[in-house]
């Protein structure tokens, strides 16, 4: 029975310690959209999954003012288990990702260019072969009210066989395993976003667009992208 409490003890321990670093990393994250202009002041958000639990910024708090104290999570219905923040108006969003993918982190911004162009296209067109490392050409969720099942509906639909979509004059959404991968895609799709707003500006020009099949030869090629292990 001692060597049972013992190893609960020592589970429950090695539990708090990945849910306080994953706080961390979430809360790094989050200030870093809004450093790197992705969000402003308190829109936007960020959720990591650790087992069963999903943490999230709380709502209508600035991200330079969380700290590890301020840990907000909820199991995968929205339960509310630790913290006394109110989670993100974003939630029902977060957690349709979670349940629906095997993604273990998203991440949600209001950046600018990718903004615009949910308001002008039903997908973003494959101006940059890095369309591929997205899963293909990203597609815009229709427009419904922030915070409902709807948009979470209209966001999965987009999601389908993508890492990332956008949401028509809202935003993005990016998942990934990692914190790190889900932001890395946000900036990404971002940057794409303004290539091809600065591209489709210049009179008289239409930008070229990447084929399926030009596309496909780059996502075979991204497989065995980076460093071995």
């Amino acid at each position: 029975m001692e060597h049972q409490d013992a190893t609960e003890q020592a589970t429950d321990h090695a539990t708090e310690e990945a849910i306080e670093q994953a706080w961390a990393e979430l809360v790094a994250t989050a200030r870093r959209t809004a450093a790197e202009g992705l969000v402003v002041g308190t829109s936007g958000n960020v959720s990591v999954r650790v087992g069963d639990l999903v943490l999230v910024t709380p709502s209508g708090v600035p991200y330079d003012r969380l700290g590890p104290g301020d840990i907000v999570a909820v199991d995968l219905t929205g339960k509310q288990v630790t913290g006394e923040l109110v989670p993100t108006s974003e939630l029902p969003l977060h957690l349709a990702v979670y349940r629906n993918t095997p993604a273990r982190a998203v991440v949600h911004t209001h950046a600018v260019h990718a903004t615009a162009v949910s308001t002008l296209v039903p997908e973003l067109p494959p101006v940059h072969y890095m369309t591929a490392a997205l899963g293909g050409p990203v597609r815009v969720a229709p427009y419904a009210l922030y915070g409902t099942p709807e948009l979470a509906g209209h966001m999965l639909h987009a999601l389908r066989g993508r890492t990332a979509c956008l949401l028509r004059n809202h935003g993005t959404v990016a998942h990934g395993d990692t914190l790190d991968q889900a932001y890395d895609r946000t900036a990404q799709l971002e940057w794409m976003c303004r290539v091809w707003l600065t591209a489709s500006t210049v009179p008289g020009h239409t930008p070229t667009l990447l084929s399926p099949a030009q596309l496909d030869d780059v996502a075979d090629k991204l497989r065995g992208y980076g460093q071995s292990r």
